[in-house]
């Protein structure tokens, strides 16, 4: 699958990777590729994707899938454009909190919390007192995402003289990608992209779709801003 992704998307999957392990997350989850996405609003996504070092995708690699894949990305980053266009961006400081506080909460999102207070719990207080007795974040447990699969600590620990490895990817992200995959092929797409993944995170209930959803962007307006930049190309 993972060949049939474009600079972009790759970028993105490498981001989240880069967001689990900044925070210390046990697991690469939907929040890490949310926040990935909207990296690529910060510039990222305005032109042509670079290499680490500082080159042009096509000057350090000259094969021919790779050429394929600049080529799905030539005008720069859909997902980008989208959340721009959609006000993401602008939110981006209320999307981070948001995402904090349903790790906070152990993974509970901010739609959980209305429903579990209209059957008289309040899920804030609850967390308050366990964060009372066991300390703040006590609910958020060894670093773990909203959504993922918290591995045991010996599971995550590099041995000695070998190099850390990398973050897994939670069974709800990896349900994100493969369900971009079928996105593309439902809409005729040979590649994809991050535009792909964006929709495949709306696609569905799960964390980032309510926090985009709190946040004014949803899959429908997702589809159409996408059939709208389709027509202005």
């Amino acid at each position: 699958m993972f060949e049939r992704f474009t600079t972009s998307a790759r970028e993105v999957v490498r981001g989240a990777v880069r967001h689990a392990e900044d925070t210390g997350a046990d697991t690469v989850g939907e929040a890490e590729l949310l926040l990935a996405l909207l990296d690529r609003t910060d510039g990222s996504g305005a032109g042509g994707s670079r290499t680490e070092d500082g080159g042009s995708h096509t000057e350090a690699s000259g094969g021919r899938k790779d050429r394929a894949h600049i080529r799905g990305d030539r005008k720069g980053s859909p997902a980008a454009e989208i959340l721009t266009a959609l006000g993401a961006h602008g939110r981006r400081a209320s999307i981070e909190r948001a995402l904090a506080e349903v790790r906070r909460r152990g993974g509970i999102t901010g739609a959980d919390v209305e429903a579990l207070a209209g059957l008289g719990i309040d899920v804030d207080e609850i967390v308050a007192r366990v964060e009372e007795a066991h300390g703040v974040g006590a609910l958020a447990t060894a670093g773990s995402t909203p959504g993922s699969t918290p591995e045991s600590a010996s599971a995550r620990a590099p041995r000695r003289g070998r190099r850390p490895l990398r973050r897994p990817f939670s069974r709800e992200a990896k349900s994100v990608l493969e369900r971009s995959l079928r996105i593309a092929l439902a809409r005729g797409d040979k590649h994809i992209g991050d535009e792909h993944l964006l929709l495949a995170l709306t696609a569905r209930p799960g964390v980032a779709a309510h926090v985009l959803a709190d946040h004014d962007v949803t899959y429908i307006q997702v589809e159409r801003a996408l059939s709208a930049r389709a027509t202005k190309g």
